[in-house]
C-alpha cells in the first residue's frame, strides 16, 4: 500500500487501536497479534507519528520523522506540579478530645 494512502485512511481512532496493540501485543478485544500484524502495526504507528505527532513523548517518532528521546530532567519538569505549600504534610487533621 502507498504510504500516503495509508496515512490518509488512518483516523486517530485507528492509530490509537494500533498503538494499543503494539504496546500490549493484543488487539483491544484481547486477541493476540501475530508477529506479522505486530510488525505491520508498528510500522503504521511510526508512520502516523512521523506525520502527526507534534508533542512527542519519550522514545516516539516526532513530526518530521525524528525519533524523540526525552531526558530524565525533561520528564521531571513535565510531570512536576508547582506546589503552593512546601510542607511535606499530605494532610493534617485536628480532633477534639472527648
Amino acid at each position: 500500500m502507498d504510504v500516503s494512502k495509508l496515512l490518509a485512511a488512518m483516523t486517530p481512532e485507528v492509530y490509537e487501536r494500533m498503538s494499543f496493540a503494539v504496546e500490549t501485543g493484543k488487539w483491544p478485544d484481547g486477541t493476540p497479534l501475530t508477529s506479522e500484524q505486530r510488525d505491520s502495526a508498528m510500522q503504521a504507528v511510526m508512520l502516523y507519528q512521523s506525520k502527526y505527532n507534534t508533542e512527542a513523548q519519550h522514545m516516539t517518532v516526532a513530526a518530521g520523522g525524528e525519533i524523540k528521546f526525552k531526558t530524565k530532567a525533561e520528564f521531571k519538569r513535565e510531570f512536576s506540579v508547582p506546589q503552593e505549600n512546601t510542607s511535606s504534610d499530605i494532610a493534617r487533621f485536628e480532633h477534639d478530645d472527648l
